[in-house]
């Protein structure tokens, strides 16, 4: 359960993580911040940003096996990576016009998948 709980609070951490981001190109393309400031953008990023951490810390405590959670550091890294490419590429194929997966793309995701393999691997 612990596995689980983690890997959904990563999911939603990187929902955010992706909007803080990318979000203010995004407004950009939409023209919806066109007038906004440098300084603007960052505090808004931030602020976005500040509400990934409030998912992200919490699922590195439940998920760490230094408290009682299924996995060490570096699976949680890894497997933080592999979700956040993931939630990455869907907010971008649903957001972004003209964005398309290459092949290579889709090449470095295996790679990632043989990360998560060879880290997960006792």
């Amino acid at each position: 359960m612990k596995g689980l709980s983690t890997a959904l609070l990563l999911i939603c951490s990187n929902v955010f993580m992706t909007f803080a981001w990318y979000g203010n190109l995004w407004l950009k393309q939409k023209h919806i911040s066109d007038n906004w400031s440098l300084p603007i953008v960052i505090v808004v990023s931030w602020s976005i940003a500040l509400i990934e951490y409030c998912f992200l810390i919490p699922a590195n405590n439940i998920g760490s096996d230094i408290n009682g959670g299924p996995f060490n550091i570096m699976q949680l890294k890894v497997l933080q990576e592999v979700i956040s490419i993931t939630v990455f590429t869907g907010i971008v194929m649903f957001c972004f016009q003209g964005q398309e997966i290459q092949w290579n793309h889709i090449a470095a995701f295996i790679c990632l998948i043989a990360a998560v393999f060879f880290v997960f691997m006792k």
